[in-house]
């Protein structure tokens, strides 16, 4: 069963080895985290908030259409296509949460 939850990486500890031994974790744009039922020690510990599967979608397709947004506005005058993904790297694509 994987559990959809909100918490902003503090970096360091925020997710440990031992954390990662006990089962899967795995990051999306928003600060959107998917884990297994055996993390719930673990979004204790990160003051999580759970979200529904679709609340969290909806903030993850949010996040990306920010940076879609944003990576359409960033152009330099007379760059072409293939050097301002050179530059910018290549647009953000759909993210669809497991």
């Amino acid at each position: 069963m994987s559990l959809y939850c909100v918490a902003i990486n503090w970096g360091e500890g925020f997710i440990t080895h031992g954390d990662r031994e006990k089962g899967v974790i795995q990051g999306f744009p928003g600060d959107v985290w998917v884990a297994d039922d055996n993390m719930r020690q673990w979004m204790a510990k990160v003051n999580a908030t759970t979200k529904t599967k679709s609340e969290a979608q909806t903030i993850v397709t949010a996040k990306v259409d920010e940076y879609k947004a944003a990576w359409d506005n960033d152009n330099v005058e007379g760059e072409s296509s293939s050097e301002k993904i050179a530059r910018a790297g290549p647009k953000p694509t759909t993210v669809t949460l497991p």
